[in-house]
């Protein structure tokens, strides 16, 4: 039998129903007869779960079948009509027992549904409650909007923030509090949030209130969806920021400042120039005008760093009164360093005058503490177009540029020329591939011979190193000389050409024997000063066997006259070895020639400059004739030799025979040319 409730056991089911059985029995047995005890045996049915009708009716077989199976036992069959008012009895009892249980039901479902409403109810209004005390007490703004902008309500606290009444707030749109600072950025996500694109997003905003004044704000806006996902409203949180924006600004000012002069740093300036250099249209120009104090090293070490720091601070501030506007920048880059940003420039000129400006601001004396002070400037200009150019070019071209002006002397200064850039690029890259080239033995050297004036024979050779460059081919001395004394490595250099020309003289000693010409190599000041160099020359002399009357040393006369005593020293111990000493290039400087009786020098090469005046037998310059007499003269009555540079005529060879000179050197005679063809010019000019 099955059941619609209780889950009981057949041992269970069996002795309830045999519990109904005997029931029934002694009603059907009763006298008079009762069919009450079927009713309640319907009713306690229903009591006990077995509701369904399928166990009502099974439950009615069962016992029928047994209470007939007692009849049959010993009752009379006529009984059968009290067994069928018992089954109607139970049947009735059954179904009204039902139908209450079914209304008990219904009546429980309906109070479980006017419980839960009231529930639901309750609930509702404690939430509503609570969210009107947020909303109301909330120290944050809050407003609510529809999705076409118009404000719905705000607290009390946006009303306070924002300086208006709640009301009206109220009567607003949310575009009526668009600022005109307002990042277009900022307005294209709100309309994506109004078309249900976004469900949030956060800004930083500032409104303008009703008294004037200006408020920033945290602000974010959510959106609010309905059941089918449809925007309805628009929530807006907001917070007053003020006082942080103002303390993120006066930090911001530290940071982007000068602590001494009050002026923008180096940091501000970058972030000037890149912001310029990102937001520019066709055709903008900038000027960066680069600017180091004259002398200031000096006044800082003198007088004092506090004397340094009040004049930095007057020279900002004269900087400041000089220069100023919306397009223009004044920035202490580091130390006395200066740097003038002008956005929107006119051109080179506008640029020159605002230099100019600057200089002249710079030249009335600044009092500080008792002292008066005279201060220049030298300033790097760089004007140019914008397209194209990156920040770290235009530092590095201004900084090149101030360079230049300051070694054109004090209170001047210089423009931007990129042809000269590229040419000192050029010989950057020269100096520092020199190292490496000297490595590879990329260089060699050629020979120009020094003829006898008077026999025409070969006296002697100087040695004229070149450069093999693998990519710009053939590099005389003038392209890379200057920076090998520069960089240092002239000395290593010129030890290496001292002792290829050794090698070569001594080649041409044992071809030629006494006839052989002496090898004249070109000592740099560098190398005069380097304390080696005596043992050098001797280490060379050794290891190649050259005697060294052979070896001539060629010193530039500003070099020689006046140097120190320790140069000289060196000079003088090479003298005694028995190297000759000539000074190149003489009459070129302004020395004591009194000075030279004092120097250990054999000889004197007059500068191919005064060879210019004498090129024309004819027409010769008189005092270019009167000034080599001279020095020749004065050459002669020290004992020294002559040697004429630059010899191209055969007037000039002449003249400068008459005069008395001893050789000459130039084309004239011979270019310089390789130890092959050096020695074919000494063979066919041996008596």
């Amino acid at each position: 039998m099955g059941t619609s409730y209780v889950p009981m056991t057949s041992a269970e089911i069996e002795s309830r129903l045999r519990g109904y059985t005997d029931r029934l029995v002694d009603a059907l047995l009763s006298d008079p007869f009762d069919p009450s005890p079927g009713r309640a045996i319907g009713v306690d049915l229903v009591a006990v779960h077995f509701t369904s009708a399928e166990s009502l009716a099974r439950t009615i077989d069962l016992i029928g079948d047994e209470i007939l199976d007692i009849l049959r036992l010993g009752h009379s069959p006529g009984w059968r009509g009290r067994v069928a008012a018992l089954q109607g009895a139970l049947c009735s009892g059954f179904v009204q027992a039902a139908r209450k249980r079914t209304l008990d039901e219904q009546e429980a479902i309906r109070q479980a549904v006017l419980d839960a409403r009231d529930a639901v109810e309750q609930a509702l209004r404690t939430s509503e409650a609570r969210f009107r005390a947020i909303f109301a007490e909330a120290a944050i703004g809050i407003g609510i909007g529809d999705m076409t902008g118009r404000i719905l309500e705000v607290n009390d606290s946006l009303a306070r923030m924002l300086g208006r009444s709640a009301d009206e707030l109220r009567h607003m749109m949310v575009q009526d509090m668009m600022h005109p600072a307002d990042p277009e950025s900022m307005w294209r996500t709100y309309e994506e949030l109004v078309r249900g694109e976004r469900d949030q997003f956060r800004v930083e905003k500032q409104f303008d209130r009703p008294d004037g004044s200006t408020i920033w704000t945290e602000l974010i806006v959510s959106l609010v969806r309905g059941e089918d996902g449809l925007p309805l409203y628009q929530v807006a949180m907001i917070e007053d920021v003020t006082e942080r924006r103002m303390l993120q600004e006066r930090l911001r000012h530290q940071a982007m400042h000068d602590p001494l002069t009050a002026l923008p740093n180096r940091a501000l300036f970058q972030e000037r120039l890149a912001s310029v250099l990102q937001h520019h249209e066709p055709g903008d120009r900038i000027a960066l005008c680069y600017m180091d104090l004259d002398g200031f090293k000096v006044i800082n070490d003198s007088l004092g760093h506090h004397v340094g720091d009040d004049l930095l601070v007057a020279v900002a501030r004269r900087l400041a009164d000089a220069v100023h506007g919306e397009d223009r920048l004044v920035a202490r880059m580091g130390g006395d360093e200066f740097v003038i940003l002008i956005q929107n420039s006119f051109g080179t000129e506008h640029a020159i005058e605002i230099a100019d400006t600057v200089l002249d601001a710079l030249r009335a004396p600044i009092r500080l503490g008792g002292h008066e002070l005279s201060v220049s400037a030298s300033i790097g200009i760089v004007e140019r177009p914008l397209a194209g150019q990156t920040a770290a070019e235009l530092m590095r071209d201004a900084d090149v540029t101030l360079y230049w002006a300051k070694s054109e002397g004090k209170g001047k200064w210089a423009l931007f020329d990129p042809d000269r850039n590229a040419t000192e690029v050029a010989q950057f890259r020269l100096s520092a591939k020199m190292p490496a080239a000297l490595e590879r033995c990329e260089f060699y050297v050629d020979y120009q011979p020094l003829i006898g004036l008077r026999d025409n024979g070969v006296v002697g050779v100087e040695a004229l190193v070149r450069w093999a460059h693998p990519e710009l081919g053939r590099l005389g001395p003038d392209r890379f000389i200057g920076l090998a004394e520069e960089t240092g490595l002239i000395v290593p250099l010129g030890r290496w050409v001292l002792r290829q020309a050794c090698q070569q003289a001594r080649q041409w000693q044992d071809q030629f024997g006494e006839s052989a010409p002496f090898v004249s190599v070109n000592l740099a000041v560098r190398q005069s000063r380097d304390p080696e160099l005596v043992a050098d020359v001797a280490r060379i002399l050794a290891e190649t066997g050259l005697e060294p009357s052979r070896l001539q040393l060629e010193l530039t006369e500003s070099a020689v006259m006046g140097t120190a005593d320790e140069p000289l020293d060196a000079l003088r111990a090479l003298s005694q070895m028995g190297v000759r000493i000539a000074i190149d290039d003489f009459g070129t400087g302004y020395s004591n020639l009194a000075y030279l009786r004092h120097l250990p020098v054999h000889e004197l090469k007059i500068a191919g400059s005064f060879m210019e005046g004498l090129r024309d037998a004819e027409r010769a310059d008189p005092v270019d004739a009167r000034i080599v007499g001279t020095l020749v003269d004065l050459a002669h009555a020290l004992g020294l030799t002559v040697t004429a540079e630059g010899v191209e005529t055969r007037a000039q060879a002449r003249r400068m025979a008459d005069i008395g000179c001893e050789t000459g050197q130039g084309y004239l005679f011979a270019r310089p040319g390789s130890p092959e063809e050096i020695t074919a010019f000494i063979a066919a000019h041996q008596d």
